[in-house]
């Protein structure tokens, strides 16, 4: 493994690891998510060293996350369950109010309300991140942001922090 890649691989884990939390709404699918996402940047480092490994790790981390969603809805859990979970560090932890929240949005819904506060993207960046079209990417964040905001005004009252 180059010098390079491990550099690349301790300065953009913390990012990665932060928006895949929010996108996959536990921190144990977040490691998972991520170290897939590195693992794909590894394979193809020498091609990406010189381009844009950030930009790879977090559209392959997004389309994963994706991927991950549309599984999850067609698997069959087995009956037996863990006792208990492994620990994950996580760096900036989320809100436990503001995973629920987004816990109630679809995966694309999810996805563009976390890729537009956490990278900042515009509609063009969304509709190329979740493969679609620019008018769907603004009803999936439009949708989305609709349902959060929802979501924060009954909290608030309720009385939440």
């Amino acid at each position: 493994m180059s010098r390079d890649f491990e550099e690349f691989v301790e300065a953009e884990t913390p990012r990665l690891l932060g928006l895949a939390h929010a996108l996959a709404g536990n921190p144990h699918d977040a490691w998972d998510l991520v170290q897939e996402s590195l693992t794909r940047v590894g394979v193809r480092w020498r091609r990406l060293a010189s381009d844009n490994p950030g930009g790879y790790a977090r559209t392959t981390l997004v389309r994963l996350n994706i991927d991950r969603a549309r599984r999850s809805r067609r698997e069959v859990l087995p009956g037996a369950v863990p006792d208990r979970q492994a620990p994950v560090e996580i760096v900036d932890p989320v809100d436990p109010w503001l995973i629920d929240a987004l816990n109630t949005l679809t995966p694309q819904q999810r996805t563009a309300v976390v890729l537009r506060v956490l990278e900042d993207l515009d509609y063009d960046g969304l509709a190329e991140q979740l493969g679609c079209s620019i008018g769907t990417a603004r009803s999936h964040l439009s949708r989305g942001l609709s349902r959060m905001r929802a979501r924060a005004e009954a909290r608030e009252e309720v009385g939440g922090t």
